[in-house]
């Protein structure tokens, strides 16, 4: 790799990883925002996040909107879609974004791996997200008690060999394994960091640092948090 090229994808990531910092996913931005329904298509980063803030709020506080459901709605969309984020999550069956951040049809592109692995075709799904819709935000989701991280975990420590595809999974996930921890605690911090490789491999692909570069496309990492419900920004 050239000097340049690696000095651009430094840049990138370190673009992104203040991006991630900038963010707020908690009360404070989610309450100013939480109390008018977005109508329109937010435009760029920066409002796309608020609206998922807002939508977490409505979420943990039960007072969701269950937006974008109408008849009038479902048939506008069937000449075409322009969602507003790229949520990157888990398979995990309690964790689904559209509940999450209180969004309806048309509104996130979800794609969804266990583990929020990421191989060519979740890396597919999600660069056509970016790059053929123009989506401006990109959000890699893990969440507390991951299952595959669990796995990857205590496989790593025991030796045990799991299934087939589930060791795939595990294999993909190990790069991530904190090493510095130990029991639960090892689990938590793998999950945090797991979500910030995902994102960094995310800011490291070329087509997608150019739209970051331009400010036309952020790239962040959060949580969710399953006692709480709360999704909060990871750095």
């Amino acid at each position: 790799m050239s000097t340049g090229r690696r000095a651009l994808l430094r840049a990138t990531v370190a673009a992104t990883a203040a991006a991630g910092t900038a963010i707020a996913l908690g009360p404070s931005s989610a309450t100013a925002a939480s109390s008018a329904m977005t109508t329109s298509t937010p435009r760029g980063p920066d409002e796309a996040l608020r609206e998922l803030a807002a939508g977490n709020h409505r979420w943990r506080t039960l007072h969701q909107r269950h937006p974008h459901e109408t008849p009038f709605v479902r048939q506008s969309l069937v000449s075409g879609q322009k969602p507003f984020a790229v949520v990157l999550a888990c398979v995990d069956s309690r964790v689904p974004p559209e509940l999450v951040f209180d969004q309806g049809l048309g509104d996130l592109m979800t794609v969804r791996s266990a583990g929020t692995v990421l191989d060519e075709a979740v890396l597919g799904s999600v660069a056509y997200g970016a790059l053929e819709l123009g989506i401006p935000l990109i959000m890699v989701l893990g969440h507390q008690s991951c299952g595959a991280v669990s796995a990857a975990v205590r496989a790593e420590e025991t030796g045990e060999q799991l299934p087939a595809h589930i060791q795939y999974l595990a294999d993909q996930i190990r790069p991530a394994i904190d090493h510095g921890q130990h029991g639960n605690a090892r689990i938590d911090s793998t999950i945090t960091r797991n979500v910030g490789m995902i994102r960094t491999r995310l800011a490291a692909e070329p087509d997608l640092a150019d739209r970051v570069a331009a400010g036309k496309l952020a790239i962040v990492g959060a949580r969710y948090e399953l006692h709480s419900q709360r999704v909060h920004a990871i750095t």
